[in-house]
C-alpha cells in the first residue's frame, strides 16, 4: 500500500477513534433507550436548532431572553432559533426526507393540528417521547384538549407547550353588549356596516370553525374523524349566512387582512370594531404595549369558541435528539410555563394541571398579575369547543377562499 495511503488510513482511524472518545452523539442513537440522566448528560454541550412561527414579538423576546440563556446556563446547549411554522415545516421535512437527507437541517419544531396531521402522514417525527420527560407528571393527557390535538391522540409524538382558548376583541367604550352567536353577529355587522372583517389566516379560519360547530345542535357531531357529510351540511351553511354577511364587510368585502397582525391594526385605528385571538389573554399584553385601547376586552359569545393546544414534535432525523428533549423539558417546566403566563410576558395559557403541581406553584399559577381585560379562565371552560379533525381547518382554508373572497 502506497505511504500517502496509509497515512490516510491512519488519519482517517485516529479520527473516527477522536470522535468515540470524544462522546460525540452518534445520529442513530435513541435517547428512548437512555435513562434522563444519561440523556442530560448525552444532551450537555451540544446544538439546537428550533423552527418555529416568530411573528409575535412578546412570544421571540420570551424565547431570546429567558428561554436561549437559561438553557444555555443550565445544560450548556446553544439553542438557535429559524423561522417557519406549518406548510414550511412540512415542505422543509419533506423535501429531506424525499432527498434522502440522513440528518435533517431541524431540530425542534413548533407545531399543532393540520402540521401533526401532515408530519404523521410522511412519518417525519420522531417519537414516542414524552413519557421520559420528568416534567411530564404534572401533565394531565387524559384532558382531551391536551392529550388530543384537532381529534388527534399525541401518543407521544408531540409535548404539549401551551393552551389557549380563542377570543374576540372589541372596545368598551365603543360597544357594550357585543354578539354572541352567528346570527347576532349577522345582525350586528349588516347595521354597522363596514366595521367588521375576518383574516385568511390561522386564526380568521378558527373564528369560522367556531361558527360553523356552533351551527350543530350538537356539537359532538365534529368529533372523531372528519365526516364529508357532517361538513357540507354545515359549512354550506355557514357559506350562507357569509355571503350575506359580505357586503357589509370592511371595503364592501372586496378585501380581507391576510394576518392578524393586520387586523390588530385596523382594529387600533378605529377602522373595523372587531379583533380576535386564538390566545385568550392576548388583549392585556396588547393593552400594555400601547396597540389596543385601554378598555379593550376579550370575550368567548355563548356560542361558544375552540380551545386548543399547542406543541413542540422532533424530527425523525435530528441528530440532536436528546438536546431537543432537554429543551422541551425545560419549556414545560413549571419554572418556565410560569414566566410565559405572565400577561407581559406572553400570556400564553399553562399545560400543566393544577391538582398535579406542588402547592407552592399552585399558589403562584393563581396569583398571576395582570390578566384584567381577558375572559376568567374559569367561566369560559363550559364555552370551549374541542378542536374537529384537521381535515375540516384544511377544507375551510380552501373554501372561504372559493365561496367567499373570491
Amino acid at each position: 500500500m502506497p505511504v500517502r495511503s496509509v497515512r490516510n488510513l491512519v488519519i482517517c482511524l485516529l479520527s473516527i477513534c477522536f470522535m468515540s472518545c470524544s462522546g460525540q452523539v452518534d445520529n442513530d442513537a435513541d435517547p428512548r433507550e437512555l435513562s434522563w440522566q444519561e440523556i442530560e448528560q448525552e444532551a450537555r454541550g451540544g446544538d439546537l436548532t428550533l423552527m418555529m412561527w416568530m411573528g409575535d414579538p412578546l412570544i421571540n423576546d420570551y424565547m431570546k431572553t429567558y428561554v436561549i440563556p437559561r438553557v444555555n446556563e443550565r445544560y450548556n446547549i446553544d439553542l438557535e432559533i429559524v423561522s417557519g411554522q406549518g406548510t414550511q415545516v412540512v415542505s422543509t421535512l419533506m423535501a429531506e426526507l424525499e432527498g434522502g437527507r440522513q440528518t435533517s437541517q431541524v431540530d425542534q419544531v413548533w407545531i399543532n393540528g393540520e402540521t401533526f396531521f401532515q408530519l404523521k402522514q410522511i412519518d417525519a417525527l420522531f417519537g414516542p417521547f414524552t413519557d421520559q420527560l420528568p416534567n411530564a407528571r404534572y401533565v394531565d393527557f387524559d384532558n382531551p384538549f391536551i392529550g388530543k390535538d384537532f381529534q388527534q391522540p399525541v401518543n407521544g409524538f408531540e409535548a404539549p407547550w401551551g393552551n389557549v382558548q380563542f377570543t374576540l376583541i372589541y372596545d368598551e367604550a365603543n360597544l357594550q353588549s357585543p354578539p354572541q352567536s352567528l346570527n347576532e353577529f349577522q345582525k350586528w355587522v349588516e347595521e354597522n356596516r363596514g366595521k367588521f372583517t375576518i383574516p385568511t389566516d390561522f386564526s380568521g379560519m378558527t373564528l369560522l370553525k367556531s361558527w360553523m360547530i356552533s351551527l350543530a345542535d350538537d356539537p359532538s357531531v365534529f368529533h372523531g374523524e372528519f365526516d364529508e357529510e357532517v361538513y357540507r351540511t354545515y359549512s354550506r351553511q355557514l357559506w350562507d349566512q357569509l355571503k350575506e354577511m359580505k357586503p357589509h364587510f370592511w371595503r364592501g368585502g372586496e378585501t380581507f387582512p391576510n394576518s392578524i397582525s393586520q387586523l390588530h391594526q385596523l382594529f387600533s385605528s378605529g377602522e373595523i370594531a372587531f379583533t380576535m385571538s386564538n390566545n385568550d389573554s392576548e388583549v392585556d399584553n396588547k393593552i400594555a404595549e400601547g396597540l389596543f385601547p385601554k378598555r379593550s376586552r376579550a370575550y368567548v359569545p355563548e356560542s361558544g369558541t375552540i380551545q386548543n393546544s399547542h406543541y413542540m414534535g422532533i424530527p425523525k432525523n435530528s441528530a440532536n435528539k436528546a438536546e431537543a428533549m432537554v429543551v422541551i423539558n425545560f419549556l414545560m417546566s413549571p419554572e418556565a410555563q410560569f414566566e410565559k403566563m405572565k400577561p407581559e410576558v406572553w400570556g400564553d395559557g399553562t399545560v400543566l394541571s393544577m391538582e398535579k403541581l406542588p402547592d407552592e406553584w399552585q399558589r403562584r399559577f393563581a396569583d398571576i398579575p395582570g390578566r384584567d381585560r381577558a375572559p376568567d379562565r374559569e367561566e369560559i371552560r363550559d364555552r370551549a369547543l374541542m378542536e374537529p379533525a384537521p381535515e375540516y381547518m384544511i377544507r375551510i382554508f380552501e373554501d372561504f377562499r372559493s365561496e367567499i373572497v373570491n
